[in-house]
């Protein structure tokens, strides 16, 4: 036996790469678990807030609009509401971000797309929000 046959190479350790990421080099963008946590900690948040606001929304069915004002001006009912809305929106936000980053492969459609959304989100929480204060805010129902 010669002396190069005596010496072994190690075995071969298969590198968990996308043939992409190889060819790029880049490997994960490093921000899927950030999002993916967020998307499952606003899910949770949600849970009370939606049984919650289902409950209320069943108990105040058929009452005329001025006891809804009503029971919107304490202070819990407001904050509870204002809660329900922002992490709605921002689960939106995150799952429709999602959506676009995996099945928008034209990266100027991507970007243009991901700004729209984030805009229209946006704006549509701060009507919610607007209006929430509008109605918790209501002068002469204090």
């Amino acid at each position: 036996m010669s002396e190069r046959a005596a010496v072994q190479k190690p075995p071969h350790v298969a590198v968990l790469r996308t043939p992409l990421g190889r060819a790029r080099g880049l490997g994960s963008a490093k921000t899927g678990s950030k999002i993916w946590w967020a998307e499952r900690v606003t899910s949770v948040a949600l849970v009370p807030l939606t049984l919650w606001f289902v409950w209320h929304v069943i108990a105040l069915a058929g009452l005329p609009h001025a006891a809804v004002v009503d029971w919107m001006q304490y202070p819990i009912n407001t904050v509870l509401m204002l809660c329900l809305v922002l992490t709605t929106f921002h689960h939106m936000h995150l799952g429709l971000q999602v959506v676009i980053e995996d099945y928008i492969h034209t990266e100027a459609v991507r970007i243009a797309s991901l700004l729209a959304m984030r805009g229209a989100t946006a704006l549509l929480a701060l009507a919610s929000v607007v209006s929430i204060l509008k109605l918790g805010l209501a002068a002469g129902h204090i």
